[in-house]
């Protein structure tokens, strides 16, 4: 298969990006997406090191940054947004998961970073993902002992509260749902953590802190309000659902009616 890339390529969060094309050929159906762009950059890496280029005084492009790390859909780091999509032309499926296989021969296929206020490009298809992780920081942990592996079955948890628990903390933080959202909302991933830990005994006692420590850090590192259009469900790799953000919200009125 042959496709022709539109690739944005920034140099750093200081300058002003722009698309480049490439043309690769040869690829076959069963290549995943990130191997498509190893094999790109490999392309890049011989061109600028072809003797008769160099002595023509021809200079090849740098490598394409991208984030990656476990190519497995566990991580959440290899976060493209993909022909208008958030992932690409698949559903329930994060980058590494996608295969060429889903575009046409000769198609082309523009890849870009994320697009958030709150998570500004560093480079080329990489974003600043801090933001996330300051969120967490914020309250998306329980800070008391759970005790030991034998110790599990002292606290009784409806199974259906268990399951729902472990949808929510199915989140693996990619941020396909900000990227996506109009407003760029963080709201279904911060839902998807406070939810998790909501529904379990053990995450009651720092409820009400939680849920307004993590509020107040988003709206802080200025993410977008939620407006209900359920983008972010739709792209979640993980299909979780925005009933979590009715939780979140209910968390929140019942920590401020408290106050």
């Amino acid at each position: 298969m042959d496709f022709t890339l539109k690739i944005w390529r920034q140099k750093s969060a200081r300058d002003k990006g722009t698309f480049k094309t490439y043309q690769i050929k040869n690829i076959s159906p069963d290549t995943s997406f990130l191997e498509m762009l190893d094999i790109l950059n490999d392309q890049l890496i011989r061109e600028g090191t072809d003797p008769v280029a160099v002595e023509k005084g021809c200079k090849s492009d740098d490598p394409v940054a991208f984030d990656h790390d476990c190519r497995e859909g566990i991580c959440g780091m290899c976060s493209l947004y993909i022909n208008g999509r958030a992932h690409g032309p698949d559903d329930a499926i994060t980058t590494c998961q996608l295969h060429m296989r889903k575009f046409r021969d000769g198609e082309t296929i523009t890849i870009e970073p994320w697009r958030s206020a709150a998570m500004p490009v560093i480079k080329d298809l990489v974003v600043d993902r801090h933001a996330l992780d300051k969120i967490l920081q914020a309250g998306g942990y329980i800070s008391v002992n759970t005790g030991g592996i034998q110790d599990a079955n002292t606290i009784p948890v409806p199974r259906e509260k268990a399951e729902e628990s472990m949808d929510a903390a199915a989140c693996v933080g990619c941020g396909a749902c900000i990227a996506t959202c109009k407003n760029g909302s963080a709201m279904l991933f911060v839902a998807s953590r406070v939810s998790s830990l909501a529904l379990l005994p053990q995450g009651k006692i720092e409820a009400a802190r939680r849920v307004k420590a993590m509020i107040a850090r988003m709206d802080e590192l200025g993410f977008g309000s939620c407006t209900n259009t359920r983008a972010c469900e739709m792209e979640c790799p993980k299909n979780i659902s925005v009933i979590h953000i009715a939780r979140l919200n209910r968390e929140f009125l019942k920590a401020k009616t408290k106050d």
